[in-house]
């Protein structure tokens, strides 16, 4: 997975996007294994089309099934069949989220960069939380959970 590629195709594409997951909490806060990037979109036309210009540039491919997984087409009418999209790259496996759950279009960003320089748009620390949290109990990850409250009360602290 080449994280850095990623974040410099979004910003080439001009895609509106923010990095959450394990590879915004990896950047951020603490190694983690993650085997994808996730990546929440604004969800208009004009960044959709975007969207698909960047996996486009990536060889992404996509299918509603095995038999139908295929490079992503051209048009943007799949991608608002569903509110979450698991794609392959060569450079990464990238999960397009339409919709965060416990989110609902209310968040803070920040802007942050890799080890290499590379900056991008991440999800709060606080609304990372609130994401987290809203997921099913049995799918949480705990120690996630115990680095966002320590990050969020030091910064409280300051």
């Amino acid at each position: 997975m080449n994280i850095d590629r990623v974040l410099q195709s979004l910003a080439k594409n001009e895609v509106d996007y923010l990095l959450i997951g394990g590879v915004n909490f990896l950047l951020r806060h603490a190694p983690e294994i993650t085997y994808d990037i996730d990546v929440w979109i604004a969800d208009n036309p004009k960044n959709l089309e975007r969207t698909i210009t960047f996996l486009k540039s990536n060889n992404a491919e996509w299918g509603a099934t095995e038999d139908d997984w295929k490079p992503v087409p051209d048009t943007t009418t799949w991608l608002t069949l569903q509110p979450v999209f698991c794609l392959t790259s060569p450079i990464a496996a990238i999960d397009i989220f339409r919709e965060v759950k416990g989110l609902e279009n209310r968040y803070n960003v920040c802007k942050a960069e890799t080890a290499s320089g590379v900056p991008f748009w991440a999800l709060s620390d606080q609304h990372m939380l609130e994401a987290q949290l809203a997921l099913p109990v049995n799918q949480q990850k705990s120690q996630r959970i115990e680095a966002l409250n320590k990050a969020i009360k030091n910064a409280s602290d300051v």
